[in-house]
């Protein structure tokens, strides 16, 4: 059989911690910024963890289990 392949899109979206979380990005902060507040643009730009709930379908993704 051949070697499972990990879906492009997700290794480019997604790293994983040093504890095995997922880690992400915010959307909706590449472009019409000018209606969002400093405060809101500034949220966006922190990364933050996936949710317990989609975990188990980007470790799929990723070939991680």
């Amino acid at each position: 059989m051949p070697k499972m392949k990990t879906k492009s899109s997700a290794k480019k979206r997604f790293k994983l911690t040093g504890t095995g979380k997922i880690k992400r990005k915010h959307a909706f902060k590449s472009h019409i910024l000018t209606k969002k507040s400093k405060k809101r643009k500034l949220a966006l730009t922190h990364s933050t963890l996936v949710h317990t709930a989609d975990e188990k379908n980007i470790k799929t993704q990723l070939r991680l289990k």
